[in-house]
């Protein structure tokens, strides 16, 4: 049976609940969901919320560049990197308005390496956020 080592990374922002950043099997690293969140803030980059803490109005490209920014810090401090990516999935809560902006920051971000991709809309996320990726990466 593989090594099943779980990783936490001092950059990227804490865990909404009990799991860990990543997890090691083998040669492979297996992220859990991440958001744009910033590690010991409460203000989400790119989201307005009213005092009830629902959304108000959010900019979907500074989000989509500090999931991608949070997901680096992850590979990073796992020992992998953004080039061994293999598999993303990507939660939307608005399809039909943030895939442009989307698709094409993610096309700047995955230039070079271009792994496997499933976009899903869904209808919310755990905190209040409008994307969210699910990473598989290759660490050696």
């Amino acid at each position: 049976m593989s090594e099943r080592t779980a990783v936490e990374s001092s950059r990227a922002p804490e865990p909404v609940g009990l799991y860990p950043h990543a997890r090691r099997v083998g040669d492979l690293l297996f992220l859990s969901g991440v958001g744009p969140r910033t590690r010991g803030e409460k203000r989400i980059p790119g989201v307005e919320l009213n005092d009830a803490g629902e959304i108000v109005a959010y900019d979907i490209e500074t989000q989509c560049r500090s999931v991608f920014q949070n997901v680096r810090y992850i590979l990073e401090d796992a020992g992998s990197s953004w080039d061994q990516i293999v598999d993303v999935t990507v939660f939307l809560t608005n399809m039909k308005a943030d895939f442009p902006v989307y698709n094409k920051i993610y096309a700047e971000y995955f230039a070079e390496n271009r792994p496997c991709r499933t976009t899903v809309e869904i209808s919310s996320l755990p905190t209040p956020i409008a994307i969210e990726l699910k990473v598989i990466a290759t660490i050696e």
